[in-house]
């Protein structure tokens, strides 16, 4: 395993009830669905990575005042290195939702709250309905060992 997590941060753009997910293409995900979302870079604060991430993805602006986190996700095995994914939710944005990445990305699409896509990544799957439930902040997803604390398992 890596020796290193990476930080993702995922945007969900709600409107009515309707949220906003793209199609991915050209990698191990190719087909399925999932949000707005990418890496952090180094130095970059969560708030400025959800900005650029949905500006570069599907070209819409929003107000670092209007993001609201919603959960995180620790996650394995959704890539050769775990995962620490932030999820956020942009409470209004400015512009119309359009695929401006056609290389990584089929497809742009609203779908109702209640009927979504059965083939979403899994991942991004535990944080939407995470956020859809309104229940915890916090989960660990893929993980195959046991919880330790303070050297003692539990």
């Amino acid at each position: 395993m890596a020796d290193r997590h990476l930080v993702d941060v995922h945007i969900l753009l709600v409107r009515d009830d309707e949220l906003l997910l793209t199609q991915r293409r050209g990698d191990m995900f190719e087909g399925r669905w999932h949000l707005p979302s990418g890496k952090l870079d180094a130095g970059e604060p969560i708030t400025a990575a959800a900005i650029r991430e949905a500006h570069e993805e599907v070209g819409v602006l929003i107000d670092p005042t209007d993001l609201h986190f919603v959960h995180a996700v620790h996650a394995a095995g959704s890539g050769p290195e775990p995962r620490l994914g932030m999820f956020l939710q942009a409470r209004r944005w400015a512009g119309e939702p359009v695929n401006r990445e056609p290389d990584k990305c089929a497809a742009v699409q609203w779908f109702p709250i209640d009927q979504l896509p059965d083939d979403l990544i899994e991942y991004p799957a535990v944080g939407i309905h995470a956020f859809l439930d309104g229940g915890t902040q916090f989960s660990e997803h893929g993980w195959n060992t046991p919880a330790v604390v303070a050297g003692v398992s539990i």
